[in-house]
């Protein structure tokens, strides 16, 4: 545990979820360009993003019993090559059904990386360093959707679509290799529940341990978590955010593509931040992730208000969601603490649902909303101005405000929990912050 070959197979597994996150946001810095290329309205130009999210969020509860039942290391490794095989078919696409489908694999790919690497890390490393690394995971995966922003970007400009969307495929097939080659589901010797044990899914007594692990007011504390603080910068990076930045307030692809390195910069800065705060104070982390919703919410609300808002204004809110994309790690913190090592992995699919059930559910909603907003204001406006914008983007307040709403309640459930089973009392955090005063 914690050694050398420890490190070795984290660094292995997070390459495999570097290139998992660029295959997912390169569509983001595409998606004007995949609009032009397929001749798709905002809404059918959302099916691209909107439905690799929804096989992605669907995913995440199989691949996690899977990863209980077989381990991690196999359910990357087929993720790896899975997503290359999707993204090839985007590379190709004559038309914007068969891009659907390519991205479609991509989720399902996806899906089976993240949540097998928060599986493993248990195995390979102990004590308060877990929450930290945590969060490292999640700068790796902000360089992923860095390297969309900066390389990616260039590529597609310079070179066109068939060999952006191609380079990127080809690193799927080398971190297939690396996982084959060199990754492991536990050091040797190390005691792993039996997997005759646990049963394969859609049986009874998977069925049983699922719910048990479903029930736990911990676990629907961190889906409730993970959906507050993670869909508005996946929403923005992966779908929409170009199109706003471009179309709607004027700004060049270049900066466009600045941007989107500022928000995964301030992200990369804030995570190790976060993972402290975890770590430090395990007690308040419900706190931390109500404080970073309700920012994000705040900033949306004056953002939109704004006819023509200032660039200041926007960086503000920029840093606003890239706070929230590794503050959402914080949810898989919820997930281990309340939940035994053998259904871990459920857990984290569980957890890993939240997010993207908002993401895919915002990005199909905007694009609706986009379609409806530009025949209600005539043909001479056009389909991405920010009038239209401001419009469409409201509806991020219905799941910002839900999920804030239920934090608020399964946070009650799990303190009640913890008073009852371990006698554990978590005084709420002004009662707290009055008695560290006064000492």
């Amino acid at each position: 545990m914690n050694s050398r070959r420890a490190w070795l197979i984290f660094g292995i597994a997070t390459f495999a979820y570097l290139t998992a996150t660029l295959h997912r946001s390169t569509l983001g810095i595409a998606a004007t360009t995949a609009a032009d290329r397929f001749d798709a309205g905002a809404s059918a130009l959302s099916t691209l993003g909107m439905l690799q999210l929804a096989v992605y969020a669907a995913m995440q509860i199989p691949v996690g019993l899977l990863a209980d039942r077989f381990g991690p290391r196999a359910l990357i490794a087929i993720g790896a090559i899975v997503m290359t095989l999707g993204q090839a078919l985007v590379t190709f696409a004559p038309e914007l059904w068969v891009a659907v489908i390519g991205r479609m694999f991509v989720g399902i790919g996806d899906a089976a990386t993240f949540i097998c690497i928060m599986r493993l890390l248990p195995n390979w490393f102990r004590g308060r360093l877990l929450p930290q690394l945590s969060q490292l995971v999640g700068i790796v995966g902000l360089i992923g959707q860095l390297l969309s922003a900066i390389p990616f970007a260039w590529i597609l400009t310079q070179h066109g679509w068939e060999w952006a969307f191609g380079s990127v495929s080809m690193l799927g097939v080398v971190a297939f290799v690396l996982c084959v080659l060199f990754l492991a589901d536990a050091p040797a010797g190390h005691t792993l529940p039996p997997t005759n044990t646990i049963e394969l899914p859609g049986t009874g007594a998977t069925w049983k341990r699922f719910k048990r692990t479903l029930l736990r007011p911990g676990t629907q504390l961190g889906f409730w978590s993970h959906f507050s603080t993670q869909f508005a910068g996946t929403v923005f990076l992966l779908m929409w955010g170009q199109p706003v930045l471009t179309a709607g307030l004027g700004f060049t692809l270049e900066q466009t593509s600045l941007i989107f390195t500022g928000i995964i910069i301030a992200g990369g800065i804030c995570g190790p931040v976060l993972g402290m705060l975890a770590s430090r104070f395990p007690m308040r982390r419900s706190s931390v992730i109500l404080a970073i919703a309700w920012h994000i919410v705040v900033l949306w609300a004056v953002v939109l208000a704004v006819p023509e808002p200032p660039f200041w204004l926007l960086a503000w809110l920029f840093v606003a969601m890239a706070i929230g994309m590794p503050g959402s790690m914080i949810s898989f913190d919820f997930a281990r603490t309340f939940n035994p090592v053998r259904s871990l992995g459920a857990a984290n699919g569980i957890v890993n649902m939240g997010g993207f059930i908002a993401s895919f559910t915002a990005v199909g909603a905007i694009g609706l909303l986009l379609d409806i907003t530009s025949r209600i204001r005539g043909p001479e406006v056009g389909l991405y101005d920010w009038d239209s914008f401001r419009i469409a983007l409201s509806f991020q307040f219905l799941p910002l405000l839900l999920g804030i709403t239920m934090i608020i309640i399964t946070r009650h459930r799990t303190r009640a929990t913890l008073r009852e089973e371990e006698g554990v009392t978590v005084a709420p955090l002004w009662t707290a912050l009055a008695r560290r005063l006064r000492k």
